[in-house]
């Protein structure tokens, strides 16, 4: 009986010494406790101390047409594109021109060392000789066909050889002009002048490289873009597609000229959908004063047919932030919200029309605003 509660009492002293250790070990303790999340305040709200110092001004209503705005970029009128080809084949010996230089029509571009010539002058010199002997066989044959000697069929026949040794001559002149080459003074150097003014948009030729369409290498070693007139291309989402016409007047704002606005009209709307972003290319053709560049990004307003009720606020009650546009709102007790909005054209007795950038946030004719944003700035800066 002793021995059996001995057992007992090892058995419990095992078990307590047990649970003991795994309460020490347990991973849990000495943790760091849970994160607790505060709420952070509304960052669009601010408070003022005194907000009847600031005055307030309803939202007029204004009847204006709607205004479609997208983005685009600048491109070459690819009819104003003009690739510059050296008919003589041959090896370049000297270029006079590079990439993006301005070239006036008729600028020398490149010489070309071309044996082309020599085969032209050849067939030049062949046919003269050629057409010499059958003017005189003609002229001859004229002077016996007078004195009775040859039948006018012969006379005929040498007429006929010379018409024919004529063409020849012709076309072998002909051969020289288009290669460039003057038969008076014939050289193995080809010029290759601009066939237009413009900006060299593309080079694909280098010194001692192949030239022409015979040999291996780029047949045009040249392009000239006329940038006089340019392509903006815009991408225009399907919905809005029935909002724009052929010939509809576009206002192109440029990123990097924002003071120097410019005026283009839609010359095309493209037939096919893009079919990830559902989208349609639209063309406008822009007169470039000099800043246009290709590339740049540029912002298309187009105005629909339709008139649409907008709200018009003082020039003075909105904020220009960060290339953003605000408006305060009353937003109860002393507090006002900062609400962002499209600050559009500029309306008579110095007011603004706006529309909301959030559509959960709109700002509606009659809507109380801040009427002079300026010193509640200044109020909040002071605090």
């Amino acid at each position: 009986m002793k021995n059996k509660n001995l057992v007992c009492s090892l058995t419990l002293v095992a078990c307590l010494a047990l649970s003991g250790c795994q309460k020490k070990f347990n991973p849990t303790d000495g943790a760091p406790p849970q994160a607790q999340v505060v709420p952070a305040g509304d960052m669009s709200l601010v408070t003022v101390d005194k907000p009847d110092q600031f005055p307030m001004v309803a939202a007029d209503k204004v009847e204006a047409a709607a205004e479609l705005n997208v983005t685009g970029s600048v491109f070459p009128d690819i009819s104003r594109e003009v690739p510059v080809i050296s008919l003589a084949s041959g090896r370049v010996v000297d270029i006079k021109a590079r990439l993006d230089d301005q070239v006036k029509k008729g600028q020398l571009l490149l010489k070309v060392q071309s044996p082309d010539v020599t085969g032209a002058y050849d067939v030049y010199l062949k046919a003269v000789s050629d057409e010499q002997m059958t003017n005189k066989a003609y002229t001859r044959a004229q002077t016996l066909y007078e004195h009775g000697a040859i039948s006018q069929e012969m006379l005929e026949q040498a007429e006929d050889a010379e018409t024919d040794n004529q063409a020849d001559l012709k076309a072998a002149e002909e051969q020289l002009k288009t290669l460039g080459i003057d038969k008076n003074n014939p050289q193995s150097i080809v010029p290759v002048y601009a066939p237009i003014s413009g900006v060299i948009v593309a080079q694909n030729v280098t010194n001692a490289a192949a030239a022409g369409v015979t040999y291996s290498g780029n047949a045009t070693a040249f392009t000239i873009a006329d940038l006089s007139v340019v392509w903006i291309v815009c991408d225009v989402y399907e919905n809005d597609i029935p909002k724009l016409q052929l010939g509809q007047t576009a206002k192109i704002k440029l990123s990097a000229y924002p003071d120097r606005p410019l005026t283009g009209r839609i010359s095309d709307i493209g037939p096919i959908l893009d079919p990830s972003i559902r989208t349609a290319k639209v063309r406008i053709e822009v007169a470039n004063p000099g800043i246009l560049k290709l590339g740049m990004f540029v912002t298309a307003t187009f105005e629909s047919k339709v008139k649409e009720s907008y709200a018009a606020v003082p020039a003075s009650a909105i904020l220009h932030l960060h290339d953003r546009d605000w408006l305060f709102v009353p937003a109860g007790g002393n507090q006002f919200r900062r609400v962002e909005v499209n600050a559009g054209e500029m309306l008579p007795g110095d007011r603004q029309r706006i529309s909301a950038a959030d559509p959960r946030q709109p700002i509606a004719p009659g809507q109380q605003v801040v009427s002079n944003v300026l010193q509640l700035e200044e109020t909040l800066e002071a605090q």
